[in-house]
């Protein structure tokens, strides 16, 4: 990847996926500045880049207040753009946090990159939950847009502002469609970040775990070294053949399966069944399976990390974070 010496911006750059995507630009020679306040409940961690604080210039600001990094903007040769709220419970519950998390500090982030630094490439990282119950599996990007909470509205208004600004010349943007990203470095003390950041908390403190419903929901879990890759090729892409790629896992399982394969790791017994939460049950999507053909023929980036492996890895991660505490 030739990121050698470049300037890059992460935004988001303490939580889960930006720490991973920061730790390897680190590792490739780029000059990283994180723009993240670690907003409670989003996710963000300072302690996810203890090991390269003295490589990464870290800044504790909303992207809402553009003009305290305008040196960055104006230097950055690629901008990640990872900040926001990724929960959907959060969303229904508190939706006017979720618009101003993902969508109004956005759109000064972006109009300040517009102004600052014309044409700069522009990685968003969307989500699959834009697309809401799927029509058809697999989902590719012409599926159409009907999102059930208000993260996956305020999510796509986010993607318009990225293509609508490319489309005019602005920025160079790529927005990213991911789907339950799990690894090292997650939140697992923040509600809402996800169904596999719970299991790998329970996990880590031997409780069984539940599937809601009969289990039959399939998902495509995409482990975060993947991610990362992903990240790092369209970065890198010049020109950029496409605006958007949905980015999936390699492989199709049930809820249950997942499940299943979650205790046998920890050596735990099989789960138990139990039904759906009234909450949850207004904004599940029923089962989900990424198309990932776009980005596979144009770029050459496939997922390679079978979730057995992957999880295995993340709760080995986790267990020994928890020995080295005392816990």
């Amino acid at each position: 990847m030739p990121y050698q010496g470049k300037s890059v911006i992460v935004t988001g750059g303490s939580g889960f996926i930006g720490s991973n995507l920061t730790l390897r630009l680190v590792r490739e020679g780029a000059h990283v500045t994180v723009v993240d306040p670690c907003v409670p409940g989003c996710g963000g961690d300072p302690r996810n880049l203890r090991d390269v604080l003295d490589r990464v210039r870290i800044l504790g600001v909303d992207i809402a207040q553009p003009a305290v990094f305008e040196d960055a903007i104006r230097q950055a040769d690629v901008v990640f753009n990872l900040a926001g709220e990724i929960s959907h419970i959060h969303s229904m519950m508190n939706p006017e946090r979720d618009l101003q998390l993902n969508t109004t500090s956005q759109l000064r982030f972006l109009q300040a990159c517009a102004n600052w630094n014309p044409g700069v490439r522009v990685v968003f990282a969307g989500t699959r939950q834009v697309y809401g119950v799927p029509e058809y599996l697999p989902v590719d990007e012409d599926h159409p847009i009907n999102p059930v909470d208000f993260n996956g509205i305020h999510k796509y208004a986010a993607t318009m502002y990225h293509l609508m600004l490319s489309r005019t010349g602005l920025l160079d943007a790529c927005v990213l469609r991911l789907t339950n990203v799990y690894g090292p470095r997650m939140s697992l003390t923040v509600p809402g970040q996800g169904f596999l950041s719970a299991y790998l908390r329970k996990l880590e403190l031997g409780e069984p775990l539940q599937v809601f419903g009969d289990g039959q929901q399939l998902r495509d879990p995409l482990h975060v070294d993947d991610a990362v890759e992903a990240f790092l090729m369209v970065g890198a892409a010049r020109p950029l053949p496409s605006r958007s790629y949905n980015i999936g896992g390699p492989e199709a399982l049930s809820l249950l399966e997942i499940t299943r394969i979650a205790c046998a790791t920890a050596g735990l017994p099989e789960p138990t069944l139990r039904p759906f939460p009234a909450e949850r049950a207004s904004i599940d999507i029923g089962s989900y399976r990424t198309d990932s053909s776009r980005i596979r023929a144009e770029l050459g980036w496939a997922p390679q990390v079978r979730f057995e492996d992957g999880f295995a890895q993340a709760l080995g991660f986790y267990r020994r974070q928890a020995a080295a505490h005392g816990r």
